[in-house]
């Protein structure tokens, strides 16, 4: 049996998102997610009630309510709703006040300005560099950037990138291997343009048969999506990040958070934004 499941913020939703979503995957159940941002007034807050409670009538099951709601009185009006409801500020703000002696502002949308404003600025200029330096574009603007994903077509990179960028401030730029880079003879051999930044490559792998399956949607059959193509690829690529001794993690599995956490952790790396 489905369940709904409500992301309900008086902001983006993004945090409720991120924090529901680890918390459903543990459950081997169909939810159907439904999100509702910037619920930031009595009104808002009954029409989402609403729209809960016709979701539990529905379901013939109560739903789920993940919700990220500063304001206190909204966050009542949410909490009547025939539903599990789950109030990630309200589970943990009171301990918090308790450990620092203060009390929260309740203030939707907080910021410390001067942070906010640089935080705003690292991102956009991370996420500039990426769009930029997509898929071997500009390589003469590897000095700048923090890592350098490597990989065959179709194997993650570009997505990686820019949620490097958005989430964590990086300036990651990707360079594709592709069939010029290999030969039916010849080993294959890091191309120029990297050698001279081999201490920020990082390797993207896949399994060559997911990479079949994608690449064949994208052109199909073609020589590029061929699983002959495809296991050679993958074989010779791996082998390199073997020989030159690059740091790689395959995408086959792993969702993209997972993908650049794990990057990040492995490689090394700084992240800019807290």
């Amino acid at each position: 049996m489905g369940r709904t499941a409500f992301i309900i913020s008086d902001r983006t939703g993004i945090t409720a998102e991120m924090l529901g979503h680890s918390l459903m995957t543990q459950f081997p159940l169909q939810f159907e997610q439904v999100t509702l941002p910037f619920v930031d007034t009595p009104d808002k807050a009954r029409d989402a009630v609403r729209l809960v409670n016709e979701a539990t009538l529905r379901d013939g099951a109560q739903a789920i309510v993940f919700a990220t709601i500063v304001d206190r009185t909204i966050g009542e009006i949410i909490a009547t709703a025939n539903a599990v409801s789950i109030d990630f500020f309200r589970s943990f703000i009171g301990q918090l006040e308790d450990t620092l002696g203060l009390e929260a502002s309740a203030e939707v949308g907080a910021v410390h300005p001067a942070t906010d404003s640089h935080q705003y600025e690292t991102r956009i200029e991370a996420i500039n560099y990426s769009l930029a330096n997509d898929d071997g574009a500009r390589v003469r603007d590897y000095d700048k950037a923090d890592i350098i994903l490597v990989g065959v077509s179709r194997s993650g990179k570009t997505p990686t990138c820019l949620y490097l960028a958005m989430q964590f401030g990086l300036k990651a730029a990707n360079y594709p291997f592709t069939e010029d880079n290999f030969s039916d003879t010849d080993q294959l051999t890091l191309p120029k343009e990297l050698r001279p930044h081999r201490n920020k490559l990082f390797g993207l792998t896949i399994e060559a048969e997911r990479l079949h399956a994608i690449r064949n949607e994208r052109r199909a059959n073609s020589r590029y999506s061929s699983r002959n193509t495809c296991y050679q690829e993958v074989r010779d690529l791996e082998a390199l990040f073997v020989r030159e001794r690059i740091p790689h993690i395959s995408t086959t599995q792993r969702s993209i958070e997972e993908l650049a956490t794990k990057i990040i952790q492995e490689s090394g790396v700084q992240r800019h934004l807290a």
